[in-house]
């Protein structure tokens, strides 16, 4: 729901405006900007684009506004918020019984009255997805160490809403998306050369960098307080709760349990005063969230959209999702919309670039833009999505590698230096060709053979060899570099569970707190909010994090099988086929494509003119790379793609 903008400092009155009209697209339900003054400050204005979900009378505009009890005559606590929250009937009771008295049935106004009562200390009470900044300018009664026109800003605690912000010599600037902050022409668009090497490795950029140095991102589970244009204190409210402790009862008890809340999350989020639809790859996540939806609902219609293709992807080793999703639907007798998606589809990959803000190395959100635009003309402004479920519940293939940890611990570290470096050979070209599916996924697991556990374990998430990444840089951008290394954002991360030591559970912490929010999320929320859609996680409901944060390594991989308990929690709910079906991405044929159908435009858009002139990478190893990879001899076409969306995006946001 909604987009947000604000700044506090000496901007132009204009600057509020075209922030707020440059995200339109996240709320095509209305607008509001206000401008406040308080004596002996800095301006203040906030601004609001609003997707109407609760509440849809006129009471529910943003910026809102409180005049609060204990000062009657005294100036308001002001906010725009953008987000749901799920648990906001329960609050709205408990402060009605202790006195507060509400004008609209919103879930914003629920938020002020608790930053009435609670203040900084009310995030704690929060169950749902959002980012909020409220502005107060009462002469008393705030929260201690809350100064006379600070603004409170905060995010949700999976990162499910997004937040930016850059500090200026003129002022403080916040939006929901980083074009809102660059209507104001004294942002550097300077690149950060750490990002940009981060990006390369990961496909996404860890927050909080992201690819402008003047611009960061708060993280998940944060908040920060502003004051006189500056950021005066931030701090991490919620923290994921990998601590080593586990649910030790029986595994039947725990699936039991794991239904219950996976329906209880769906119902939580069902709440809205508009029509409600979801996401349905017919893959276990997705189909839990439809299941529940049908469960909670059993008399209404549902309408489920998927992404079919017109051509085979096994190549990419991703076997098809629209008979499964077929089947579930059949199963759960829910309204499937089909989706066909060919290589021009790519088509709108400026348009993707744009719209993310940041550049991402994967074609999943223009899939996820197409199901959002489609939801939209059918008259859903809401999605239910599975996202989450892999991130929880151990579903990726790299989860599934670290049970060979065990062995390269009784490797010697020559032996396993060894085989570093044969697989590091292989991924950068040198001995044969690379052997399909099997074969790069091999090279790529063994590749990082020689690292310590921790290293080893956040090598992963990379998308290739830090020496092909480095090969591709020009004289000038590794100088910048330097030694810097692409773990660090993620081992900094880790060393905040230290009481956490099972391999599996370390990795779960970095997906949720890093590649879910940063990546998955981030492109998500873009993606549905282009098209004025609101997609929302309840596998990433809070209740349900903290439970599933608890549940034993063991029952979440087990062997060669993840997310084995949830699977056996959805055993009756859903077909056995489609809960024992193979892994697929949201993705697309992305390889293929690359190397037929869009062969041209890799040519194009990496032209060496193009590459030199950019100066970041050396126009010889980029033409290199791309020979290697159209010859079979390397898998490096999402290092090609990734080039191609950093290029893309120095376009859209840096030649301006």
């Amino acid at each position: 729901m909604c987009g947000i903008v604000g700044v506090q400092g000496d901007f132009p009155a204009g600057l509020l405006k075209r922030m707020t009209d440059s995200i339109a697209h996240r709320g095509p339900d209305g607008e509001g900007e206000l401008w406040i003054d308080v004596p002996n400050e800095p301006r203040t204005g906030l601004g609001h684009r609003r997707l109407a979900i609760i509440d849809l009378s006129a009471a529910g505009c943003q910026p809102m506004a409180l005049r609060c009890r204990d000062a009657v005559a005294d100036a308001a606590v002001t906010m725009v918020f953008n987000g749901e929250i799920y648990n906001y009937r329960e609050l709205r009771a408990e402060l009605t019984q202790s006195g507060h008295r509400f004008a609209t049935q919103t879930d914003s106004e629920v938020l002020l009255h608790l930053y009435e009562r609670d203040g900084l200390d009310m995030l704690s009470r929060l169950n749902g997805i959002f980012a909020l900044a409220i502005h107060d300018g009462r002469t008393s009664g705030r929260p201690n160490g809350v100064e006379r026109g600070s603004i409170f800003l905060a995010r949700d605690q999976a990162g499910v809403k997004p937040l930016y912000f850059s500090s200026t010599p003129q002022g403080f600037l916040f939006a929901s998306e980083i074009k809102a902050l660059l209507c104001h022409s004294a942002i550097d668009r300077e690149i950060d050369p750490l990002a940009l090497h981060q990006m390369l490795a990961y496909l996404w950029t860890p927050a909080p960098r992201t690819m402008l140095r003047a611009v960061r991102k708060l993280e998940p589970g944060c908040a920060m307080l502003v004051h006189r244009k500056g950021i005066v204190k931030q701090w991490r409210y919620y923290r994921l709760p990998y601590d080593g402790q586990t649910d030790l009862r029986p595994r039947a008890a725990i699936a039991e349990e794991l239904q219950s809340r996976v329906e209880q999350a769906v119902r939580r989020q069902l709440v809205a005063d508009v029509p409600v639809g979801a996401f349905l790859s017919g893959g276990l996540d997705s189909s839990a969230v439809v299941a529940m939806m049908r469960r909670a609902l059993p008399d209404k219609r549902i309408q489920c959209f998927s992404i079919g293709f017109d051509e085979h992807v096994d190549d990419e080793g991703n076997p098809a999702d629209l008979p499964y999703a077929r089947r579930v639907a059949k199963h759960l007798n829910v309204e499937l919309e089909e989706i066909r998606i060919d290589a021009t589809s790519i088509d709108r990959l400026e348009e993707m670039v744009a719209l993310l803000d940041e550049p991402q190395a994967d074609p999943a959100p223009i899939n996820a833009l197409f199901i959002a635009e489609r939801a939209r003309a059918m008259g859903i402004p809401v999605l239910l999505s599975g996202a989450g479920g892999d991130d929880i519940f151990s579903g990726y293939r790299r989860h599934r590698a670290l049970k060979f940890e065990r062995w390269w611990a009784w490797l010697p570290h020559s032996v396993r230096a060894a085989i570093q470096s044969a697989a590091v050979g292989a991924a950068m070209g040198r001995g044969r060709r690379q052997g399909g599916v099997i074969g790069r996924r091999l090279t790529k697991m063994f590749a990082h053979a020689g690292e310590d556990p921790e290293r080893r374990l956040i090598s992963y998430f990379w998308w290739s060899p830090d020496a092909l990444r480095r090969n591709l840089y020009s004289r000038e951008f590794a100088a910048q570099i330097g030694a810097a290394d692409a773990a660090e954002p993620l081992l900094s991360s880790l060393a905040e569970i230290p009481g956490e030591h099972a391999p599996l559970q370390r990795m779960l912490f970095l997906e949720t707190r890093h590649f879910l929010a940063d990546h998955n999320l981030n492109y998500t929320d873009r993606a549905g909010m282009a098209a004025g859609v609101e997609v929302r996680v309840p596998l990433l409901d809070l209740d349900l994090i903290d439970f599933a944060a608890r549940i034993p390594s063991s029952m979440k991989q087990s062997g060669a099988e993840g997310k084995s308990i949830f699977k056996e929690a959805m055993r009756g709910v859903l077909p056995d086929e489609v809960i024992y079906r193979p892994k697929s991405g949201f993705g697309a044929p992305l390889r293929r494509w690359l190397r037929q159908e869009l062969r041209a435009r890799v040519e194009d858009t990496l032209d060496p003119a193009v590459v030199r002139r950019r100066g970041f990478f050396d126009p010889g190893a980029v033409r290199a790379l791309i020979d290697d990879d159209q010859n079979g001899r390397i898998d490096g076409s999402y290092t090609i793609f990734a080039l191609i969306c950093f290029e893309l995006w120095c376009r859209r946001f840096i030649d301006v």
